[in-house]
């Protein structure tokens, strides 16, 4: 049972008054939000057993903020800006181990998923000794490395900035 508070008349014309002039949106140039599918939780313990630990922890040399398979066109990281987040990992706080198996489950599932673009928060190692990102380097060194992956690159300010990676999942 639903109590109704009283109407306060004067929230009610200050609300009408700042809202005098507005226009409505025609119905063609409105853009209705679009909520990212629900999925399932993508690791169960029979199938991390089954997805072999492939990736190197050991990178030569710098790792890049942006990253495009050969083949793929620069063009493709302004249009990975643009794509909906289908589904997304948060890896802060997981030891480099945990958190290099858990990348790999993640992408695992996505592919078998078809997911197209997928978040990765890594951090930005703020509160890691030395000021290194660890997780942030290793994170961006497996992606390159791993072969459902084609393109990253950072994510927008509002989904993490430095401290997330856009990925650009094959079909």
């Amino acid at each position: 049972m639903s109590v109704k508070k009283p109407i306060d008349h004067d929230a009610a014309a200050l609300f009408q008054a700042a809202v005098t002039g507005v226009k409505k949106l025609k119905p063609h140039t409105r853009i209705t939000q679009k909520k990212p599918p629900k999925l399932a939780a993508f690791s169960t313990p029979t199938q991390s057993a089954m997805i072999a630990d492939t990736l190197s922890d050991f990178a030569s040399g710098v790792v890049p903020d942006e990253f495009l398979r050969n083949g793929i066109a620069r063009l493709t990281l302004r249009k990975l800006r643009k794509l909906v987040i289908q589904d997304s990992l948060d890896l802060h706080g997981l030891t480099s181990d945990a958190a290099r198996m858990l990348l790999q489950q993640f992408l695992h599932h996505a592919s078998a998923q078809n997911l197209r673009c997928v978040l990765v928060i890594h951090g930005k190692g703020l509160n890691s000794q030395a000021g290194v990102a660890v997780l942030k380097i290793r994170t961006r060194h497996w992606l390159m490395q791993h072969a459902a992956v084609l393109a990253y690159c950072d994510a927008p300010n509002n989904h993490g900035g430095t401290g997330a990676v856009l990925v650009l999942l094959k079909n």
